[in-house]
């Protein structure tokens, strides 16, 4: 059996849970994206994220919403997954950086990093589903 681009293109992403340590409740189910194609791709074309839901990119340091339709919360993690700055409701056209030691973003529906209880300092632990 032959495998083309296109199967693969139309596997489904890997998933993960995000939980925040300081508590143990799960911040979100996210799909991962991890591949140059998946990491451009992101969030565009998609009309919102579902509670419980987010997109985590690795390696990712700094992201745009140019071409979304709804704003997001931005999470920035270092290589341990601690928290090192979160940006709520980050509106379509914008820009967020992590700063050089962001090395994954953890994109969710506006209002969730707040609700969480998100600050920079957090340790979360993400495991594959």
């Amino acid at each position: 059996m032959t495998t083309h681009a296109s199967d693969a293109a139309a596997a489904p992403a890997p998933r993960v849970r995000v939980t925040l340590v300081r508590t143990g409740a799960t911040v979100a189910t996210a799909d991962v994206a991890d591949t140059p194609a998946s990491r451009r791709r992101g969030l565009l074309g998609r009309t919102g994220l579902a509670p419980g839901a987010g997109l985590l990119i690795r390696p990712c340091s700094s992201i745009h919403t140019w071409f979304m339709r709804f704003p997001i919360d931005v999470v920035f993690l270092d290589r341990a997954g601690c928290v090192l700055k979160v940006v709520e409701s980050l509106a379509p056209w914008g820009l967020a950086s992590g700063g050089l030691r962001a090395r994954d973003t953890l994109e969710l529906p506006a209002g969730a990093a707040g609700a969480a209880g998100l600050r920079p300092g957090d340790a979360l632990t993400i495991e594959p589903l």
